[in-house]
């Protein structure tokens, strides 16, 4: 793996992202968003984040016109806020779904109405966002996120994942989410990543002695660098971190609210689709973890894979399969979007986070912040390497398809040109 030059020392108080000019309603409400969403697990954070930027994304779209409903919603009176439309359906999502939270809502609602003149236009703007929320919400009903279903293996054999450190007795976590309703895409196994190396095959053995190697608790060949970066991304990523990292773009490339709006909800979406092509291909393969495979390498039936019994990761290992990873296939997903929107280079993307007050890293382009993030998760001992470009490749892929064909340009009429 590369070594980064991104680990810039202490800095004091900082949050995810860079701070920018509340000068828009629709940022701001997906910062607002993520201060909850970011205490979720992966795929629910990514399904809220989703439902918050779609209803978001239609009620500033009912105003503009630019692109067909994607839940067949009617444009907005003529003269409505879109400012007005997006704090109504953020608003809305959120406080439908966190009622504990409502006083929080209710008060960042508030500080955005002061700054929206009175009149029709308001209120028909905030009907507007108040009509868009909900007809997301229910679009999304009875979608299959409700289930709770686990995965206990039904074997021991070699390569066949096993429950952790820290599983809980029922087994792996969000099986379910193999089955529920994406936004975008239709056949989700055709988004399935091709099958894993052979356990017996030269580049599983080079995987393993990689992650045995550099990933271990004790190991003396990881440089302090990368381990300052495997415990930074184990605290967070996936949904938490691509949005602070789009609104930071949105600011430097300086677009509009619509624009953002439809930024968001592209990638939002994306993310969620993503994670349904994830646990699905997770759990057609179920490959055991290193810190399984490694103290048992002399059952594998490979000679080059010399066991270690006492083997453990350095970072805590999730308690689901390892191929392919979740955080590679995440960066994959939100980096195709918005290198298409942003293109890759000449960026100043800050990342830091709260639960680690003193930590910044920068980033120029977004393939950096992949290459740390690839680098994270080999470095913390929990993902082979090919874990890691099969999760970047499943999420290109997906991204792609989303940029395709989530949403259209608005049919106009003639006496509309």
């Amino acid at each position: 793996m590369r070594f980064k030059r991104t680990f810039l020392g202490l800095l004091l108080g900082l949050s995810v992202g860079l701070a920018y000019a509340h000068e828009d309603p629709v940022l701001d409400w997906n910062e607002i968003a993520f201060r909850t969403l970011d205490e979720l697990p992966p795929p629910i954070q990514m399904r809220f984040g989703a439902i918050v930027q779609l209803a978001v994304f239609e009620a500033v779209n009912s105003v503009d016109g630019t692109y067909e409903s994607f839940v067949g919603i009617a444009h907005a009176p003529s003269g409505a806020s879109a400012p007005a439309a997006a704090v109504g359906a953020a608003h809305r999502v959120l406080r439908s779904y966190f009622p504990d939270r409502a006083a929080e809502y209710d008060a960042e609602r508030e500080k955005w109405l002061v700054r929206i003149p009175d009149g029709p236009g308001r209120q028909a703007g905030l009907a507007a966002g108040e009509a868009a929320a909900i007809a997301v919400m229910t679009s999304r009903e009875n979608d299959g996120s409700e289930k709770n279903e686990s995965y206990l293996p039904g074997s021991a054999d070699p390569g066949q994942w096993q429950p952790t450190v820290g599983c809980p007795p029922t087994g792996g976590v969000f099986l379910h989410w193999r089955e529920v309703k994406p936004f975008v895409i239709r056949r989700v196994k055709s988004f399935r990543s091709p099958p894993p190396p052979a356990l017996g095959s030269p580049r599983y053995a080079r995987a393993y002695a990689e992650v045995k190697e550099k990933g271990a608790r004790d190991s003396t060949h990881r440089p302090a660098d990368r381990t300052r970066v495997a415990k930074f991304y184990e605290v967070f990523g996936d949904a938490a971190l691509w949005n602070p990292i789009a609104r930071q773009l949105a600011v430097e490339a300086r677009q509009t609210p619509a624009e953002n709006a439809h930024t968001l909800a592209l990638m939002n979406i994306a993310l969620h689709d993503l994670t349904v092509a994830l646990v699905e291909t997770k759990y057609h393969y179920h490959l055991w973890r290193p810190e399984t495979a490694i103290p048992a390498g002399g059952t594998d039936g490979n000679s080059r894979t010399e066991p270690d019994a006492s083997y453990q990761p350095l970072i805590p290992t999730p308690c689901h399969p390892s191929y392919p990873s979740g955080h590679a296939a995440t960066t994959g997903v939100a980096r195709e979007v918005l290198e298409r929107i942003f293109g890759d280079r000449d960026h100043r993307i800050v990342v830091t986070h709260p639960s680690m007050p003193g930590v910044k890293f920068e980033y120029a382009t977004l393939e950096e912040v992949a290459d740390d993030i690839d680098d994270a998760r080999v470095y913390g001992g929990i993902h082979f390497p090919f874990d890691q470009s099969a999760g970047r490749e499943q999420g290109r892929r997906v991204g792609a398809f989303v940029w395709r064909a989530a949403f259209e340009p608005a049919k106009r009429c003639s006496h509309d040109r």
